[in-house]
């Protein structure tokens, strides 16, 4: 009996625009919480998704992902499609207890210049990925397996929901050690400016904090 073939390209958007490299610089120096803040609290993916190994750190425009359950062939596609920089955001069809990456598609991400993983789900091979300084952002570790249906649909940088946040080719992406935070392409260079006002403001708050004042002063709320 032959097997379906689902034309993945047909569900793929390859040339998806991406935010900005220069944005994406000024992101990588800034806290997540930051972002989300300076945003108007936005952005906020779900509080499971951590780091696999402690400091690391990732940023860059979003290469989203919608897979089957249990199985890891979409992301291998997306690997074929991914440009430098990119961040994989995966989700998984809520079926979290799978490895749904590892060792070998790391290496192939690393070759290809992506700058990280984040997934609504597991990954395994977690020793191999630190000692490669891969960033993976996950649920957690599981070894179970994942399979291969040709015929199963997905999407490749169209839309996805992660917890209460939606997700969209090109967005922008970082990952620290509190979590992830997506700021949608089009407010990217305005969250940034925000944030780095925020970071001003708040450091003058700490000098003044050091100098002995109370918060109740600082802010304003005695």
């Amino acid at each position: 009996m032959m097997s379906l073939r689902f034309d993945w390209h047909s569900t793929t958007r390859a040339d998806a625009p991406r935010v900005g490299e220069d944005l994406v610089a000024a992101a990588r120096t800034l806290p997540t919480a930051t972002l989300h803040e300076a945003g108007g609290k936005i952005g906020a993916l779900p509080s499971a998704l951590k780091p696999i190994a402690p400091g690391m750190r990732v940023c860059g425009a979003a290469l989203t992902v919608h897979s089957p359950g249990g199985d890891n062939l979409w992301l291998h596609r997306a690997l074929d499609v991914a440009r430098p920089g990119d961040v994989m955001v995966v989700y998984a069809s809520g079926v979290h207890e799978h490895g749904y990456w590892g060792e070998i598609m790391a290496t192939m991400a690393q070759a290809r210049g992506l700058a990280g993983l984040v997934i609504d789900g597991c990954v395994r091979d977690a020793a191999l990925l630190a000692a490669m300084g891969f960033p993976v952002f996950a649920r957690g570790l599981c070894i179970r397996g994942t399979g291969k249906d040709f015929g199963a649909p997905g999407w490749i940088n169209h839309p996805i929901r992660l917890g209460e946040v939606t997700v969209d080719g090109g967005d922008l992406i970082v990952g620290d050690a509190d979590g992830v935070v997506a700021i949608p392409r089009e407010r990217a260079a305005e969250v940034i400016e925000k944030s780095v006002k925020r970071e001003a403001d708040e450091a003058a708050i700490l000098a003044r904090l050091r100098a002995g004042e109370s918060t109740l002063d600082v802010y304003g709320w005695r």
